[in-house]
């Protein structure tokens, strides 16, 4: 998989492998109006997105019912990495994008979402 970021035209700093994926992978989320299961389903992946960049207290750390939430934003540095993994772990598997929604373009929509929602290819 390409993700070198002159793939295409989504603005954002050089250099940043967010920027082919929202390319490629952004138009997708113009689908959630015609597929509400699809809203769901890349909400889920966004979650689990968000739970592999931010760290959870550990049960033996503190009693977790008493520990705040850390609601730190998504920050592009981490979302980039986690980007380069995935997209390294798909072009080691051969990974193709079907027509429809497999759990790879369901997960790089979700990080499309996340970039738009913490408006992480600003300048």
């Amino acid at each position: 998989m390409d993700i070198s970021p002159d793939a295409g035209p989504a603005g954002g700093p050089p250099g940043c492998p967010l920027v082919a994926v929202v390319s490629t992978y952004m138009p997708r989320l113009s689908e959630f109006s015609f597929e509400p299961g699809l809203i769901a389903a890349v909400d889920q992946h966004a979650a689990a997105v968000c739970d592999a960049l931010l760290p959870r207290p550990r049960r033996g750390d503190q009693d977790i019912t008493t520990v705040p939430v850390d609601r730190s934003p998504v920050r592009r540095e981490d979302l980039a990495d986690y980007v380069l993994g995935f997209t390294d772990w798909l072009t080691e598997t051969d990974w193709a994008e079907p027509v429809g929604h497999d759990f790879a373009t369901l997960r790089l929509t979700a990080v499309c979402w996340l970039v738009r929602e913490h408006d992480l290819l600003a300048n």
